[in-house]
């Protein structure tokens, strides 16, 4: 029985995997597809397009899928409606979350969305409302054991806006979005080894939560955006410590 037992808590393990997975890549194909569709599938003049296929290719999503997706974009009999869409909102003690979705149907979202601010001590705000507390950076991400000295020096003369080390020892380089793969090329050519990279929205304030009832509120809120099936990344500015 302890064999039989084993058996079903691996198959359950990566059944659980494999829906987990699943939901991964019809989220990137949405991103590819939209990406294509904004803008082009050129991507020496679509960023966006070449952030969703390195996301594409770091989840082991084959070539193959990927190019379908991108011709689904920009297929001229192409009937898909997909916008990129950005919600704004406050969740538990002030906190400020930003939703970037991909959707077709606008009013469906917001009120999927509303609800589950409401039901999670939040609240679904305005265009704007809390945008203005992020701003919007290239992290390049390098492993322990990179060369500080030599890397700190490329990244400076490429531009980086700033450079911090850890106490692990990884490395992470900050960059405007306009020089993000500039840089990312650099350090490519220079042989440092890149172990992951992305663009995404830094809070320059951040909110403590301290409270139990607030911080499950929160945490819940989190969790329930992300996995709308239309999200493509949450940011938040809530720093949660006992």
């Amino acid at each position: 029985m302890s064999g039989h037992s084993k058996w079903a808590n691996i198959k359950h393990r990566k059944n659980n995997q494999d829906i987990k997975r699943g939901k991964i890549f019809s989220k990137i194909i949405r991103e590819l597809v939209t990406s294509a569709k904004i803008g082009g599938s050129d991507i020496n003049y679509n960023s966006r397009l070449r952030l969703s296929i390195e996301k594409a290719l770091s989840n082991n999503m084959t070539r193959d899928t990927i190019n379908k997706a991108i011709n689904r974009g920009i297929g001229i009999n192409n009937n898909l409606n997909i916008k990129n869409i950005i919600y704004e909102g406050y969740g538990p003690g002030g906190t400020a979350i930003m939703i970037e979705c991909m959707i077709e149907n606008k009013n469906r979202t917001v009120s999927e969305i509303r609800n589950i601010f409401v039901n999670n001590g939040g609240n679904l705000g305005t265009t704007g409302s809390v945008s203005y507390i992020f701003s919007k950076k290239g992290i390049i991400s390098l492993s322990a054991g990179s060369n500080e000295d030599k890397i700190m020096e490329i990244a400076l003369e490429a531009g980086a806006d700033d450079f911090i080390t850890y106490k692990n020892g990884t490395i992470d380089i900050y960059t405007i979005p306009e020089l993000f793969f500039v840089i990312k090329n650099i350090l490519k050519k220079n042989k440092i080894i890149i172990y992951s990279s992305k663009i995404t929205m830094i809070p320059n304030t951040l909110i403590k939560i301290n409270i139990k009832e607030k911080e499950k509120k929160f945490n819940k809120l989190i969790n329930m955006l992300e996995n709308l099936e239309y999200t493509k990344v949450v940011y938040h500015n809530c720093y949660i410590y006992k």
